[in-house]
C-alpha cells in the first residue's frame, strides 16, 4: 500500500477509565476544517467496535464517505488515525460489480433450488444493454414491458436498469401504476 503522510487528516488517543468507559485523552488535527466531527461522541461510539467483540475478530479500518479511521491499540488505549481516501472512488465502484454479480448468482441458486431448473440469460448483458438503449430511443417504457422482450427475471432486469440509470445513460421519467417509466437521458 502506498501512503503518504499528508493523508493524515487528524489522530486522536482514546484510554479507558474503569467507571466512564472510553475517554478522549487528546486529539491532533493536520489538516483544518477537512472533516467535522464531534471527537468526544464519535469516538467513544466506536471505540468499542475496535476494542471490543470476538478477540480474532477486530477492524483494522473503518470506511466512511470522506474519510477512514485506523485504529491501533495500545493496552487498553487506542490511537485512531483520521485519513482522506484517496483513489478509492474507482475500487468501491469496481467492489459493488462484483458484489452485483455475487448476488445475482446467489439469486439463480435460489431460484434454481425453488424451481428445480435455473433460469438462464442466452443474451450477454452488455448486448441486453443495447438493445434496450436501442429500444428507449425516442421511447418511454416500463420495467413491464422491457421484461417482456427477454427471458429474464424481474431482479435481473432491475440489475441492468440499475447499471444503466447508474451510468447516467438512461433515466426514470414517471411511475405508471407500480412500475417505472424509463427513456434515454439526453
Amino acid at each position: 500500500m502506498n501512503f503518504d503522510e499528508n493523508e493524515i487528516i487528524s489522530a486522536a488517543k482514546l484510554g479507558f477509565d474503569l467507571i466512564e468507559g472510553p475517554i478522549l485523552k487528546s486529539v491532533v488535527t493536520f489538516v483544518e476544517n477537512e472533516i467535522n466531527i464531534d471527537y468526544e461522541n464519535f469516538l467513544m461510539n466506536f471505540y468499542l467496535s475496535f476494542r471490543g467483540g470476538n478477540s480474532g475478530l477486530k477492524p483494522t479500518a473503518i470506511l466512511y464517505d470522506n474519510f477512514y479511521v485506523v485504529a491501533f491499540p495500545r493496552g487498553l488505549e487506542l490511537c485512531a488515525l483520521f485519513m482522506k481516501p484517496r483513489n478509492i472512488d474507482m475500487k468501491l465502484k469496481r467492489l459493488h460489480e462484483i458484489a452485483e454479480d455475487i448476488i445475482y448468482q446467489m439469486d439463480q441458486k435460489e431460484e434454481m433450488s425453488e424451481d428445480g431448473d435455473l433460469t438462464t440469460i442466452s443474451q450477454d448483458y452488455d448486448e441486453i444493454k443495447r438493445i434496450i438503449m436501442n429500444m428507449l430511443s425516442g421511447e418511454t417504457l416500463t420495467t413491464p414491458e422491457i421484461r417482456r422482450y427477454f427471458k429474464m427475471t424481474n431482479s435481473e432486469v432491475w440489475k441492468v436498469m440499475s447499471e444503466l440509470e447508474e451510468r447516467e445513460v438512461i433515466q426514470r421519467t414517471q411511475k405508471v401504476g407500480r412500475a417505472w417509466a424509463w427513456t434515454l437521458n439526453n
